[in-house]
């Protein structure tokens, strides 16, 4: 496995994956060492720095989008952490920021497939998009319209608002990305370009843009009247195929009404949108704010079922639902609602082909579990659970396609990684693993297989970390009485099942069925582990304190 980038003082920093690479420079997915988080790290490429003066410019855009994102303090924009601007060394120039799990609006407009675990999104090229239903389409632009009202408070203009540049979380959040060219208006601010190129993209660009006159927040309005235009009808305002032919249209050739190409979408919307690409900025709505109450007639109200959407690329959903896709609509429908109860599907029953195993596994996959293995537990033994988690699943991955999904190699990662997820105490993470494994175990091996009954054990200590008391203490119990019926009750695993047990009832207030359960493990214990053993010493301090928890009395 090739040596992962490190960057920062004491290599903080480790760089996993080139999520995106530009003009300028490339983003990576990667690892905040000290907090044990996923980070995205924009780097200038120093190959393309020519001269200081270059430089200094890539500088002073990475110094404002820091700045910039910063003073809006928005969580509709990713958070910059750290900026390393070192203008005597160009290889250190990078910025530190959120990583955002979820989906750009152009893989979401073009249907494209997508990566949910993707982060800061890039460009996914022109094509055929999608129609979304109004709902869905108020929903993100009034989501826009609240980032920008921030913005421009300040004032700050984006300058190139556009599909890709706008990234639906997993939670349906809308985050507007690279505010590195948005521009202050203060007359003291350096241009951050060569004198006469135009900064923005021809598609989304406001004539004013185009003409090289005054940028306004207006301008950035002209442009999510591009994007709102593209939503409903699922096409951009204009399409050419030249980037003069695309200025000439937005300076001169007036938009097609929407309910001309989509009839369904409401009257106001259609208005709302002319108004926003009205050619003369004092012709647009006055703000942000303005546009906002127009689309809120069109938001969903809080309770309300959510819309039905189909994508044409099947890899968008699961199962024929949207349940894939990122819901732009859940923040109006479900307020500050608590985080979403997992939905793990339960594992399928039905017996799988078996996959041919080699009867020789390649050196270099068994160099590279061996290398997971170490990787994850030096990670997890600093504290590093998440990047160890991680480490783990690309080791799974590769192995899964080799040897097959069922191979003992592969569930014995799975259960390593599900092991680092209770350890970094992520119980909700690692109780689905160890149910999916117990699944499989049980089909592969048999329900009362060692693997089966500890992937449910470990799977009950995490439901009782859920606070799921009831549920953890009857699959103890169960599987405790499938040990009991190869063994005996003083097994290490039946004592291990029985201080659980006793624990639950305890914690669930059964105070007497706990002192039964703890009284017989104790004397079973005396007599497999002896009186003064530091296990058997704990439960007869138990037992003690429930039979005078008002302590000893006066001498």
């Amino acid at each position: 496995m090739a040596q992962a980038r490190r960057i920062g003082e004491q290599d903080r920093y480790e760089l996993i994956e080139e999520i995106e690479s530009g003009g300028m420079g490339t983003v990576w997915r990667g690892y905040d060492a000290v907090l044990d988080r996923e980070i995205a790290v924009k780097l200038i490429r120093p190959d393309v720095v020519a001269s200081p003066a270059q430089a200094k410019e890539f500088i002073q855009r990475f110094e404002r989008e820091a700045r910039v994102t910063a003073r809006i303090g928005h969580h509709g924009v990713p958070q910059v952490f750290d900026a390393v601007l070192d203008e005597a060394s160009y290889d250190r120039l990078y910025l530190v920021m959120e990583y955002v799990r979820g989906v750009s609006l152009r893989r979401l407009l073009t249907g494209a497939e997508h990566d949910t675990e993707g982060g800061v999104a890039g460009g996914a090229g022109e094509g055929a998009a999608a129609r979304l239903p109004v709902s869905w389409a108020a929903s993100i632009a009034a989501q826009i319209c609240t980032v920008l009202s921030y913005a421009h408070a300040i004032p700050v203009v984006h300058r190139d608002l556009k599909p890709d540049n706008v990234l639906i979380a997993a939670n349906g959040t809308v985050k507007l990305l690279d505010f590195g060219i948005a521009k202050l208006l203060r007359t003291d601010v350096t241009r951050l370009t060569a004198t006469g190129n135009l900064i923005g993209t021809s598609r989304y660009m406001s004539p004013e843009q185009i003409d090289g006159a005054q940028i306004t927040p207006l301008s950035d309005l002209y442009a999510l009247g591009c994007v709102l235009h593209e939503l409903l009808v699922g096409e951009p305002v204009f399409s050419g195929d030249s980037d003069y032919r695309l200025m000439h249209q937005h300076m001169k050739v007036p938009p097609t009404p929407l309910r001309a190409l989509r009839p369904e979408v409401p009257e106001d919307l259609e208005a709302l949108t002319l108004d926003l690409l009205a050619k003369a900025p004092e012709q647009r709505p006055a703000d942000a704010y303005a546009v906002y109450e127009r689309l809120s007639p069109h938001l969903p109200q809080p309770g309300s079922a959510a819309d039905p959407v189909v994508f044409a690329d099947a890899a968008f959903t699961n199962g024929g639902s949207a349940g894939a896709v990122p819901d732009p609509t859940v923040v109006y429908r479900q307020p500050n609602a608590p985080l979403r109860r997992p939905t793990t599907p339960a594992p399928s029953l039905e017996p799988t082909a078996p996959r041919p195993v080699p009867a020789r596994v390649d050196t270099a996959l068994r160099d590279a579990i061996r290398d997971a293995y170490a990787r994850s537990e030096d990670l997890a033994e600093r504290g590093r659970f998440t990047q160890a988690a991680d480490v783990l699943k690309g080791a799974i991955a590769t192995a899964a396609t080799a040897l097959g999904a069922h191979n003992p190699r592969v569930l014995r990662l799975r259960m390593r990684r599900a092991a680092v997820f209770m350890a970094g105490e992520d119980f909700r993470r690692a109780l689905s693993e160890f149910d999916a494994l117990a699944a499989v175990y049980a089909r592969t091996a048999g329900p009362s297989s060692d693997d089966a009954l500890e992937c449910r054990r470990h799977a009950a200590y995490c439901r009782a970390n859920l606070g799921q008391g009831t549920a953890a203490l009857r699959e103890f119990q169960e599987v405790l009485e499938v040990v009991l019926d190869t063994g005996t009750d003083a097994s290490d695993a039946a004592i291990d099942l029985r201080r659980s047990i006793g624990l639950l009832l305890l914690s669930e207030g059964r105070r007497s069925e706990a002192e039964g359960v703890l009284d017989a493990l104790h004397e079973d214990m005396c007599v497999v582990y002896g009186e003064d053993h530091e296990e058997t010493r704990e439960i007869a301090d138990l037992l003690a304190r429930l039979r005078h928890p008002e302590g000893p009395g006066p001498s």
